[in-house]
């Protein structure tokens, strides 16, 4: 049987039974006459305190070994708790040091640590209050996922993370491949894909958009959530290489649809994080973002606002001296003039609508203007856009027409055109970076600090 998690303990009554407390040390003072030890196991945000009154001398030994970041056992019995901020305590009669760690070279002592410095610790960082909260909330939201979907009929289709064709049409992706390079670049002879392990160039997904459409075309409601890769050179404290996306399609469904579900999905990973995390939220208001509890009960307070993005553009253009990057139409919106539009415009979360297709991808479907798509985004304060999506493209001529306009392989997506040839449906989606929600959520301001081993240009380590 499982031990007891310090959550379940602390859950119980203090009544005096006999406990055996499984975690890391935390901090330990006192006297040789009085040893507090300050226990956590990651169960929740709360250390359980273990107060040693006048130890044994072969426990007095034992407890000098259990220094910061040791592992140990601790036996005693549970009782009521004098301190203010704690319903209980551990009261002591034994110790066993499980795993030591030696204070002169274990890198987290009781002390504060830059968030910059424990990204060099990102095998050890969880044990921090900061970390392990976020691994807490990022493990609720992940359910939160599932949840709401499989409650909606949606079914979960697991789409492949090695494809031929780029979602985005932007090339920024890694290439998969089995040919020795080294050999390749010695002989200056042009890449024969043939002899490659796919037998033409492969790559690792952008998105499981294209691929989870065929399902929707099939189950009518569907939903992919895992791993996707960007190769973008970019060092920012938004992007990462490698990231979680949760993508939901419909099959008859438009863009009001698409909006609707996507607003119920925000909506509900909020309460979900305001009802079951909120002691690491707490946490997080106190020490990271003041003001973050109160800013995301905002968005379960009322309807999100709409707007198209030429109204948008037209707001943005009367106040074209507050911002950094002057706005105009064409512009693909910058996070300060999604964050102003939410804040200063809407004053809440806002779904802007109807964008240029230039700056827009190839599969959404046009506007009879010829100039927009209908596209969405969801805005929300203090963040910026937080979930993308848009009807999309079921028309053959017009869809191909665009795969040919932007240069792109017929033949790369000829199975997600065969879609528009057989059955086609209208049908929308959206996709929600996962660490972007965390982000919103926490109140975390650096993306690298809400995946467990970040990667990024340059920086593929752990």
């Amino acid at each position: 049987m499982l031990h007891q998690t310090i959550k379940e303990i602390m859950a119980l009554e203090p009544d005096g039974r006999e406990i055996t407390v499984l975690g890391w040390v935390r901090t330990k003072r006192g006297t040789k006459g009085t040893v507090f030890l300050e226990v956590n196991d990651g169960s929740r945000m709360a250390n359980i305190q273990c107060v040693f009154d006048s130890p044994a001398e072969e426990t007095a030994t034992a407890l000098a070994a259990a220094t910061t970041g040791a592992s140990v056992e601790v036996r005693g019995k549970l009782v009521p708790s004098p301190a203010s901020g704690q319903k209980v305590e551990l009261r002591a009669e034994s110790v066993k040091v499980i795993g030591a760690a030696d204070p002169a070279t274990y890198p987290l002592q009781k002390k504060a640590h830059s968030l910059e410095f424990l990204r060099e610790q990102a095998h050890l960082r969880p044990r921090t209050n900061t970390f392990g909260a976020v691994a807490r909330v990022r493990n609720r939201m992940a359910f939160g996922v599932h949840e709401f979907f499989q409650k909606r009929g949606f079914f979960y289709v697991h789409t492949p993370l090695i494809t031929a064709s780029d979602c985005e049409g932007a090339g920024e992706m890694f290439q998969v491949t089995t040919l020795d390079l080294d050999r390749l670049a010695q002989s200056g002879k042009p890449v024969d894909y043939s002899r490659d392990f796919f037998g033409k160039p492969a790559y690792l997904t952008v998105s499981g958009q294209l691929n989870v459409e065929t399902y929707a075309e099939a189950l009518s409601r569907v939903y992919t959530f895992g791993p996707t890769f960007r190769a973008e050179n970019s060092n920012t404290t938004r992007h990462l290489s490698e990231f979680w996306m949760v993508e939901p399609e419909v099959a008859f469904a438009d863009l009001n649809d698409n909006m609707e579900l996507a607003e119920a999905f925000l909506k509900h990973l909020v309460k979900t994080a305001l009802e079951d995390c909120a002691e690491d939220l707490d946490f997080f208001d106190k020490r990271i973002q003041p003001g973050l509890i109160e800013s995301l009960k905002g968005v379960l307070e009322r309807p999100f606002s709409h707007m198209t993005y030429t109204e948008a553009v037209a707001e943005l253009e009367k106040h074209a001296a507050e911002f950094e990057v002057k706005p105009y139409w064409g512009l693909d919106l910058m996070s300060e003039h999604e964050k102003f539009l939410c804040e200063k415009i809407a004053g809440g979360p806002l779904f802007l609508t109807d964008y240029p297709k230039e700056i827009k991808s190839f599969y959404m479907k046009q506007n009879d203007d010829g100039k927009t798509v209908r596209a969405m985004d969801c805005l929300v304060p203090r963040f910026g856009e937080i979930i993308g999506g848009s009807e999309r493209e079921e028309n053959y001529d017009k869809l191909i027409k665009r795969v040919h306009e932007l240069g792109m392989k017929e033949e790369n997506y000829q199975w997600y055109l065969d879609l528009r040839r057989f059955g086609s449906t209208p049908h929308s989606g959206f996709g929600l970076g996962f660490e972007r929600l965390i982000l919103y959520v926490t109140g975390m301001t650096n993306i690298r600090d809400v995946i467990p081993f970040p990667r990024a240009p340059k920086l593929a380590d752990f």
